[in-house]
């Protein structure tokens, strides 16, 4: 790809207008005669091959310019990594004309945009941030390299295996999009079974995820998402998503367009409880339940794993004969079906904080019984699942009680710490949620890796920042780093103006996460030989273990 760039400088510097004194990249010059279409601009990219065939393309014999990618390319920020030509002060989305969307009232950012790419993770610093999307067509050099698989690095084992058994799950901590964009080299058809929690859109800020989209944004989030689990799942593999109102329905039309109507398979209802409290206040109907979407890969070829409820886990109200009872797509809501939620057990039962300390009690946490009936019907010991918003890491307690293997992925700090004092509990032989049920007396393993940083290691900084003058220190690391956003120039900002100095702390701290080019995130595999990203031998190694390519 570096060759593509400097082949357009070459055929730029054509025309000195394109370039200053100093012979630096005048980027600016070049977007403007672009988009108004500037002759001599066009005769030169016309007589050169490479840039004839990727800019140009010909209707009726007629050669016609795509000047919208051919400013993709001038204003991507690996064309030249030091230059920032085009001087905005100001972060977000612009049209071909460097207008901002923002400021236009005439444009709305719909779903039919769903052809982009989200850039952006899912923790808090990201909520109040617009964010940034990438176009497949315009923009596939962005997209190529924000899933491009990445290194992995301060891999840690728990638990014990014999010497040469692999170890029964893997918990990576990082993006979930591009973490599940790296499982691709290695696991693509592999995965039997994937279930997720994705944020519900609601709104809350009390939800670790930003769980404050707009419906558009959420949609285009989840898609790009959810295409890569259909390639991760096997042919006979299936995937569940838990959602309530917020979005289940609209989720539901995305997900047939992925999967196929022809894939869907059930529309769960789990009733989350009985009332109490304040739910009851509602002058309405009182909302009650959380739905599953649950669809195959491939309907014809569908593994499913049909069981009962024995009599002897039949509730306590129940009064019959029968000796088991067939589980239907409601559960929790007969006398038969002794389906607890969180909401029911509450501070006891099988919830993580039993386990652990009060103060890790995570709102949203689901029940290892619930996770079981779902991983139980698809799979048998052995089989991996899938799990890339994995929360408090109920999915892979149950895969280790029932002999399944895991992927988790999670990017929040204090769940990736419950998640592992979690696990090694269950390693143990804790008897919480299902250990009963399944004789669980402890045992397997797992290993903890990270994706490797790049700009998340200065993220990470702002967000722990707690002083002006470290703000500062990062925004001076930034500019020197060159992975500052190519629509940002560094002169145009000074932080030592009065707008600076009225910002509020957040705001500050807001503003410099803006500044960041969230593409270079993390370092990418194809870079892992880099001297600039210093990754160790150790680290190397493992990573190529991981791709299986020891």
């Amino acid at each position: 790809m570096s060759d593509f760039y400097e082949n357009v400088l070459d055929v730029l510097r054509l025309d000195e207008r394109f370039f200053a004194d100093d012979g630096s990249f005048l980027r600016n010059a070049v977007y403007e005669a672009a988009m108004q279409m500037d002759s001599d601009l066009l005769h030169l990219l016309l007589s050169n091959a490479e840039t004839q065939n990727r800019f140009f393309k010909k209707v009726d014999g007629v050669q016609v310019f795509d000047k919208v990618g051919f400013g993709w390319v001038i204003n991507n920020r690996q064309f030249l990594p030091d230059s920032y030509t085009r001087f905005k002060n100001k972060i977000g989305l612009a049209d071909i004309s460097g207008n901002f969307i923002s400021q236009s009232g005439n444009v709305e950012l719909v779903f039919p945009y769903k052809e982009c790419v989200l850039e952006g993770g899912q923790t808090k610093e990201d909520q109040n941030r617009k964010e940034v999307f990438y176009n497949e067509t315009l923009a596939p050099d962005e997209v190529d390299r924000l899933l491009n698989p990445k290194v992995l690095v301060n891999q840690k084992k728990y638990g014990t295996t014999s010497e040469n058994a692999e170890v029964d799950g893997y918990l990576i901590r990082g993006n979930n999009l591009l973490a599940i964009s790296s499982l691709l080299t290695k696991y693509t058809g592999k995965i039997k079974c994937i279930y997720l929690d994705p944020p519900y859109d609601t709104g809350s800020d009390s939800f670790g995820y930003n769980d404050s989209f707009n419906r558009s944004t959420w949609l285009t989030f989840m898609k790009n998402r959810l295409e890569i689990a259909k390639k991760l799942l096997s042919p006979d593999g299936a995937i569940y998503v838990q959602l309530d109102y917020h979005q289940v329905h609209y989720a539901k039309v995305l997900m047939d367009e992925i999967f196929g109507e022809e894939n869907f398979q059930r529309e769960i209802i789990w009733r989350i409880g009985w009332l109490s409290g304040y739910k009851t206040a509602d002058n309405n109907w009182i909302r009650n339940h959380d739905t599953i979407l649950f669809y195959s890969k491939d309907a014809n070829r569908l593994k499913f794993n049909k069981y009962y409820i024995p009599k002897e886990e039949f509730k306590e109200i129940a009064k019959s004969n029968a000796e088991r009872y067939p589980i239907e797509d409601v559960w929790n809501g007969n006398e038969y079906d002794d389906l607890n939620s969180i909401a029911i057990v509450s501070f006891s039962g099988e919830t993580v904080s039993k386990m652990l300390n009060r103060d890790d009690e995570v709102k949203g946490q689901k029940s290892e019984k619930l996770i079981e009936r779902i991983i139980k019907a698809h799979t048998e010991p052995g089989d991996i699942v899938l799990d890339f918003f994995g929360g408090t890491g109920t999915t892979a307690a149950v895969a280790l009680k029932t002999g399944r293997r895991f992927i988790i992925c999670e990017q929040l700090d204090k769940h990736v710490d419950i998640m592992i004092r979690r696990l090694n509990k269950v390693i143990d032989g804790e008897q919480s949620g299902i250990s009963k049920k399944n004789n669980w007396t402890g045992g397997g393993s797992f290993i903890y890796c990270e994706l490797a940083t790049l700009n998340q290691s200065l993220a990470d900084q702002i967000q722990s920042a707690s002083e002006d003058e470290e703000l500062k220190g990062i925004y001076s690391r930034m500019v020197k780093s060159g992975f500052i956003s190519c629509k940002v120039d560094p002169a145009e900002i000074d932080l030592n103006c009065n707008e600076w100095t009225d910002l509020t702390f957040e705001d500050k701290q807001r503003f410099l996460m803006g500044l960041l080019d969230k593409n270079l995130l993390y370092v990418n595999y194809c870079d892992i030989d880099d001297e600039e990203f210093s990754i160790s031998e150790q680290d190397k190694a493992f990573t190529r273990s991981f791709y299986g390519e020891v």
